[in-house]
């Protein structure tokens, strides 16, 4: 399941929100998601993605800015990890 479908599921879910209504361009505040519904859309996304979630993401406005913001986390963490595994994997030696 792609990002997007993640955080649609847990918005219809948790929000009984329409799917459909869920644009790239959709205003969460439009949809009912209130800035204390953000604050918990946050937690229940780090759970979902296991991610620590920087308090930034409360202040985005629609649910495209959520998606692409989770996806640059999520790429931002599996490019450290891919990091720390090569320097693991290939240990320089030592003079």
């Amino acid at each position: 399941m792609t990002t997007i479908d993640r955080i649609r599921t847990l918005l219809v879910k948790d929000y009984k929100l329409d799917p459909d209504k869920l644009t790239d361009d959709a205003r969460l505040e439009d949809l009912g998601v209130d800035s204390l519904g953000m604050a918990e859309l946050v937690f229940n996304i780090e759970d979902e993605f296991g991610l620590t979630v920087p308090d930034v993401a409360t202040t985005l406005t629609t649910f495209g800015e959520v998606v692409r913001f989770i996806d640059d986390l999520i790429a931002a963490r599996d490019a450290q990890a891919g990091s720390s595994m090569t320097m693991t994997e290939n240990p320089q030696p030592t003079p």
